[in-house]
């Protein structure tokens, strides 16, 4: 190596060295440029003033001065040849074995941050243009979001305290939206070269079985508070005895119950409670009993354990209703026809549209235009039990000649049609075959249990009260252990 080379590589790495860190950015700085005008013409003259500057540039800082050693070998006119040769013995590995790890990384150009996911949660008045605004976006977002994709049509039955997660990239261009609808649902749209694609995401929450156990000093609703069951429940166990107990008159101090029931949880965290599975209730020493089940046609109700229906078996009105326009009677001036014929049902007036409701569970046997009822829709509920509702507006989505339908289901709406003088329903309750005044009319107990089902409801329910009888009987050890130990 030539010696003016290997003493200047030796006087630049020793001062170097002892530079601060400042300086030493500084000075790689000023290496990277003299290699470049070198590189493009070595053999021209170095301007004298551009080397001139950057030496009393490099001379006139007082802490850069005060560091370096002496420099008389490198300022000693070499050839423009010479100098380059020398600066180029310098690698840049050279310099950066010098600077410290945190100089070189400063050094580097930062690199951009990756846009991260944003949350926001649904107000009360907030509609989808206040909450994309809110998150710098507008209705043309909004537009391409919904253009072609047919899952965007949820987002418009928004409601407060459900939650969006926005990843919009540093352009402010929409990227990702996922719409938490609940804790288990949500949607999501991802941007792709044509417009978004949506996914449907259903998470499936842990469901764990709870039993609780209370007595009543005052009154229901403080003994399901005291015993930690949710007031839901509490009212869902008054409504599955509530045929066989009267809860405003016939309790009493002392009364029990027992309830095994679903709670759901999503990463060990409750999120919801499910619906009683099994229940007791002790009213003036008598025990009642009862347990859920699903039959066959999806339909789902509270039996006895031996499969006896715990609640009326229909409904006594099938409509909300102002007032009956006209009774039951079997010698009525007809309104329309202005003649004696016997009116076999109960006119409800109410207004058009009203909604009316299946009296109980069944399969519909004629949905139609017929005469002087109009549009009637006939059900046929099983042991004799028929039940007729005319002059409707609409049948409801669904409802037709087959369709199975469930106590309290809506089957269609008021209307005015066949010989009505006004809009009003007129409802018929037949008892084998014959017409009976369905205002007056014994309404039987819930059918139970068909017996060609008997041995899939027993297979169902069986466990069910056997594990609530497990739960008491736990519950009594853990009370005695507790009451052992602190005595």
């Amino acid at each position: 190596m030539h010696p003016i080379i290997k003493t200047s590589k030796k006087v630049l790495c020793t001062a170097l060295e002892q530079l601060p860190r400042g300086h030493l950015v500084a000075a790689s700085s000023l290496v990277a440029s003299l290699l470049v005008i070198l590189a493009l013409n070595p053999e021209q003259p170095l301007p004298q003033e551009s080397f001139e500057v950057t030496t009393q540039d490099i001379i006139t800082d007082t802490e850069l001065a005060d560091s370096l050693p002496d420099t008389s070998l490198l300022l000693a006119k070499p050839s423009n040849q010479t100098l380059a040769t020398a600066i180029n013995g310098l690698a840049f590995s050279d310099i950066n074995s010098i600077l410290k790890p945190e100089a070189a990384v400063a050094a580097k150009e930062a690199k951009p941050v990756k846009p991260a996911m944003q949350e926001l949660t649904i107000k009360s008045g907030d509609n989808l243009s206040s909450v994309f605004a809110r998150m710098g976006l507008n209705d043309r977002d909004i537009y391409e979001l919904f253009d072609g994709n047919k899952s965007a049509k949820d987002l418009r039955s928004i409601a407060p305290g459900q939650k969006f997660e926005f990843l919009v990239d540093t352009q402010g261009k929409l990227q990702e939206l996922k719409y938490y609808k609940n804790n288990l649902d949500s949607l999501k749209f991802t941007r792709n070269e044509t417009g978004f694609t949506s996914q449907q995401i259903s998470l499936k929450p842990e469901v764990k079985r709870t039993f609780r156990e209370g007595t009543i000093n005052s009154s229901l609703f403080l003994a399901g508070k005291q015993a930690g069951l949710p007031n839901t429940l509490t009212m869902e166990l008054a409504n599955i005895f509530g045929y066989d107990v009267d809860f405003a008159l016939d309790i009493q101090k002392g009364d029990q119950f027992k309830v095994l029931f679903e709670e759901q949880y999503l990463n060990n965290k409750k999120i919801g409670t499910g619906a009683i599975l099994t229940a007791e209730f002790t009213n003036a020493g008598k025990t009642y009993r009862a347990v859920r089940y699903t039959n066959k046609d999806g339909v789902t109700r509270y039996y006895t354990p031996d499969g006896k229906g715990l609640n009326k078996a229909f409904l006594r009105t099938p409509v909300d209703f102002v007032r009956i326009s006209s009774a039951f009677s079997l010698s009525r001036l007809h309104p329309v026809l202005n003649t004696i014929r016997a009116h076999k049902g109960t006119d409800y007036a109410a207004a058009i549209g009203t909604p009316i409701r299946a009296t109980g569970d069944g399969k519909v046997i004629f949905a139609g235009r017929q005469g002087g009822y109009g549009n009637l829709i006939v059900i046929q509920h099983g042991q004799g039990y028929e039940t007729r509702y005319g002059h409707m507006n609409s049948f409801a989505k669904g409802i037709s000649t087959g369709s199975r339908v469930s106590q309290g289901q809506v089957i269609g709406a008021v209307g005015k049609t066949g010989l009505a003088s006004g809009p009003h329903l007129h409802y018929e309750f037949h008892v084998n075959g014959q017409v009976r005044n369905p205002v007056t009319v014994q309404l039987p107990q819930s059918m139970g249990i068909a017996s060609n089902e008997k041995d899939r409801f027993n297979s169902a329910t069986q466990t069910l009260v056997a594990q609530l009888q497990s739960s008491e009987r736990n519950s009594r050890l853990a009370l005695g252990e507790t009451k052992t130990k602190s005595n």
